[in-house]
């Protein structure tokens, strides 16, 4: 049964995600975490970090994590292939259609419209995970007592090392993950000597 509820669910999001492997994290979030309730935001914020981190398109990614922590190996074919199915079907239509009719103005009129979605769609993804990363939750957690400053340094410290000094994203990330895996270790060992 939960491979099926997984199944159909994947299919929604490869069938909706228009825009590429970041516009379907929210999809995902939606019908796992809000939907389904598989997995708690904590959860799904850390498999997405390690879908970010590991080679190969986000979305698919994130699919095989997604299924591996809730149905193991089956749970992983069968997230990964509902959200392979839809985009493939869709783009071999879409393909063909696009050669056919790729000189016609209404073509490229839709593809303009689409882009603002796509936008944000992205948008949310990045603003659920950052709130994640600063208040350990959604909307509704946003408040000073839950703030959380070593993160908001790290996350501001790496945005401007990827913004000014052109960084590579990967050394950021990793830059950022011993920084911050580091002063948790010092302050936890400061608090066991006090």
């Amino acid at each position: 049964m939960i491979l099926l509820k997984l199944f159909f669910a994947f299919i929604q999001v490869g069938l909706f995600s228009v825009g590429g492997g970041y516009a379907a994290i929210p999809l995902i979030q939606a019908q796992i975490v809000e939907n389904l309730q598989m997995m708690t935001m904590a959860e799904f914020t850390d498999l997405i970090t390690i879908a970010e981190m590991t080679p190969g398109p986000i979305s698919i990614n994130s699919a095989t994590f997604v299924g591996t922590r809730l149905a193991g190996l089956p749970g992983a074919i069968i997230c990964t292939l509902g959200c392979v199915i839809p985009a493939f079907i869709i783009c071999l239509t879409l393909a063909h259609f696009y050669y056919k009719y790729r000189k016609f103005t209404g073509v490229q009129t839709v593809l303009s419209a689409l882009r603002p979605a796509v936008v944000a769609l992205i948008a949310s993804a990045g603003g659920s995970i950052l709130l994640l990363a600063l208040f350990n939750g959604g909307l509704g957690d946003i408040a000073i007592s839950n703030f959380r400053i070593i993160e908001f340094v790290l996350f501001v410290g790496g945005l401007i090392i990827l913004r000014k000094y052109k960084a590579s994203a990967i050394s950021v990330i990793f830059g950022t993950g011993v920084i911050g895996t580091l002063v948790y270790v010092c302050l936890q060992f400061m608090q066991t000597i006090s």
